[in-house]
């Protein structure tokens, strides 16, 4: 079994949604992002590609490449995800913890879910999705941004000559 860690943050501008893991959900403000900016998924796939020890989202996604601004994420995560697999690993499990003020993440919770293992082609129990605030400290607190931890376990799929 191998581990990874991602995270991801993105300050908050002008808008009247959020993507987060897959699921645009309402608010009074969006992301700054070069793609859809779902720090849900970015944080997914660099715990992803780590685990793998395949450097992260930015060497396969740079926001200097006009051919990702606006982009999907999801569509990084599937391909994210067909890396893992050509590796010979499969998902394990995933735990995400989303860090923000606002919105309130509960009533997504599970849309988040369901898109997530849709996208990776496995059971919604190998998901797991979490929200916290920073009780008011610091940028989190003030409603100026919020940032995403993943931690993923991954394991072989192939056995080894």
């Amino acid at each position: 079994m191998r581990i990874g860690h991602g995270f991801d943050a993105h300050r908050f501008c002008e808008g009247d949604h959020v993507m987060l893991g897959g699921v645009r959900i309402p608010h009074t403000h969006g992301v700054e992002a070069h793609s859809d900016g779902d720090v849900v998924l970015h944080a997914l796939c660099d715990a992803l590609l780590g685990a793998a020890g395949l450097g992260d989202i930015g060497h396969f996604y740079p926001p200097s490449d006009d051919t990702f601004k606006g982009m999907d994420s999801r569509v990084f995560l599937r391909e994210v995800y067909a890396k893992i697999k050509a590796k010979g690993y499969a998902l394990g499990n995933a735990d995400v913890t989303i860090v923000a003020q606002a919105p309130k993440m509960s009533p997504y919770r599970d849309a988040m879910r369901a898109c997530i293992a849709e996208d990776l082609g496995v059971p919604e129990d190998l998901i797991n999705i979490k929200a916290t605030t920073t009780e008011g400290m610091g940028y989190i607190g003030r409603k100026e941004g919020l940032l995403v931890y993943a931690v993923v376990v991954i394991v072989p799929t192939l056995r080894p000559l």
